[in-house]
């Protein structure tokens, strides 16, 4: 059954390639900026501690930290900040509340989130989660937490095993999970509105072997599965959603390294990573945690670019 999709997916990697060559074709200029990032630690360390003392401003999580509201957060240290919060339309809201600890993330539309980063469900907010997925018009869940790390849960399972649960008034119905290697696995879902009775097919990419506050052991890994990612949500409009489990650190790392690369396939000339950065956590706080996570995401788009460029035709 897959044989047909995969050579489908080889010929749309191609051309995909070859859209990408193009733009990167001034790309030697970003790659050797890139490199001397990381082989200059000094440089490194220095702007690390630069993003370590910036201070987003407005930053105020007023309507996260309300009596109400503080149960539905993982972590007081990540609550969405009330100018930049994903708000739950309180008539179909299983609570009555229009709140969910989620931050729309935009690039370089102000009107449309690229993506939507957000903690993984806990049990009392699942309802909440998939009321977000249907409100938005989402199609693609990137998911980067195992449910259970060293005996500490980091995410409520969300969806059912087989067949369907219903979440207030969104029936989930699992169709189909695809292991595509010991890294991550694909899930597909039949997301239906019970109110309206529409439907709608959700797909969530699941990285399973990032540990929190870690990075992911080859930047390859998580690359291929950014790949995969990105051509099941081509075409789109819609934001992805990303999370791990407070929806800061591994997805902040994630949504930094897309947001670069995609700048850079679209032939952006300038590429400063740590002002991404500040925008990103200009939009939600904590985003990228360590240092460790910030140096693996200029890895990653090193090794990228690099890859990218060794396959332009000299």
């Amino acid at each position: 059954m897959w044989s047909d999709e995969e050579e489908e997916e080889e010929e749309e990697e191609e051309e995909e390639e070859e859209e990408e060559e193009e733009a990167f074709s001034c790309g030697e200029v970003k790659l050797s900026y890139m490199e001397d990032h990381m082989k200059n630690k000094d440089r490194l360390e220095k702007e690390w501690e630069a993003l370590c003392a910036y201070q987003a401003e407005p930053n105020a999580c007023t309507v996260g930290l309300k009596d109400g509201n503080a149960k539905k957060n993982r972590s007081t240290a990540v609550v969405a900040y009330d100018h930049s919060r994903i708000t739950l339309r309180v008539e179909n809201s299983q609570g009555n509340s229009d709140y969910i600890n989620a931050s729309p993330i935009m690039d370089h539309d102000p009107r449309n989130p690229a993506y939507i980063a957000t903690q993984g469900p806990l049990p009392s907010t699942v309802a909440d989660f998939w009321q977000m997925v249907w409100e938005n018009g989402c199609v693609v869940i990137v998911m980067l937490t195992p449910l259970v790390e060293s005996g500490v849960k980091q995410c409520y399972h969300y969806w059912p095993d087989e067949g369907s649960n219903l979440y207030h008034i969104y029936e989930v119905n699992l169709v189909s999970e695809h292991i595509w290697c010991d890294d991550f696995l694909v899930r597909s879902f039949y997301l239906k509105n019970m109110q309206t009775n529409e439907t709608r097919t959700v797909t969530q990419f699941h990285f399973l072997t990032w540990l929190n506050q870690n990075v992911p052991e080859t930047s390859r890994t998580l690359l291929d599965f950014r790949r995969k990612v990105n051509k099941c949500y081509r075409g789109r409009s819609c934001p992805i959603i990303v999370h791990c489990s407070d929806g800061s650190g591994r997805s902040g790392t994630y949504v930094l390294i897309d947001m670069v690369l995609n700048k850079m396939a679209k032939g952006a000339k300038e590429i400063d990573i740590a002002a991404t950065l500040e925008h990103l956590r200009d939009q939600r706080p904590g985003m990228v945690q360590t240092k460790d996570q910030f140096e693996f995401a200029l890895t990653a788009v090193a090794e990228e670019v690099n890859a990218i460029l060794k396959a332009i035709p000299q």
